[in-house]
């Protein structure tokens, strides 16, 4: 099933705290950000230290976003793949990275033969409101791939019924391929490399890519998405 996506749909700028990102790879960015001094929140359960807030490029929702608004954590309806948790925090840059509380958060991705669900089905679709402390959490699969796309995990934030920001966040290439090697994955011819023959992903992937660690039978990771 094909992702056609702009590439992306909107120069519109968006500030996203890159909470699983390295220093190294977004100091330009960073440079470039009035806020980079900000506060981006709590750091994710591993990975390299991470800037304050960044100005990155918001990417569309693409063809697959339903506004189905079935509020749950839980989104893979038995569906097959390793299990992933993903902990996100929304904050409000340009009030100091202040937590933001009752944002509405979708997330929607494909499952591990690369499809997205459609015609009534609705796995691996979920809105969560984000508590006090601007967090929300879902519990997924690691999606498949297709296409020539990297693996990625679609996701929106509604802060109210004006505004909203969508983008998307990738997995490192070298755990893709660790686990492709696994059931369901290996049912299908695995690409060599997953995620550099997207060129989405060599242009904003380094700020977007997750940092996961082992949790369970599954992995988990946290990223902090900043709104202005």
């Amino acid at each position: 099933m094909a992702d056609n996506d702009p590439a992306p749909a909107s120069r519109r700028a968006v500030l996203m705290a890159a909470g699983t990102a390295g220093v190294g790879a977004l100091a330009s960015v960073l440079a470039a950000s009035a806020a980079a001094g900000a506060d981006a929140g709590p750091p994710p359960p591993a990975g390299p230290a991470a800037p304050g807030c960044v100005l990155t490029t918001e990417w569309g929702a693409g063809p697959y976003y339903l506004d189905l608004d079935l509020v749950r954590s839980d989104i893979t309806e038995r569906r097959e793949g390793v299990p992933f948790r993903l902990d996100l925090t929304v904050v409000r840059t340009s009030q100091g990275c202040r937590p933001l509380e009752g944002a509405a958060v979708d997330v929607w991705q494909a499952d591990a033969a690369g499809d997205y669900s459609a015609g009534g089905a609705t796995w691996l679709r979920g809105t969560q409101f984000t508590d006090g402390a601007g967090r929300c959490t879902f519990r997924t699969v690691v999606p498949g791939w297709y296409a020539e796309l990297a693996p990625h995990i679609h996701f929106k934030v509604r802060p109210d019924n004006r505004t909203e920001t969508s983008s998307q966040l990738f997995f490192p290439e070298d755990l893709l391929k660790e686990l492709y090697a696994r059931e369901p994955y290996a049912q299908r011819e695995v690409p060599g490399h997953p995620n550099e023959r997207d060129d989405r992903y060599r242009a904003s992937g380094a700020a977007l890519t997750l940092a996961p660690v082992p949790d369970g039978a599954g992995f988990r990771a946290a990223y902090t998405v900043g709104i202005a």
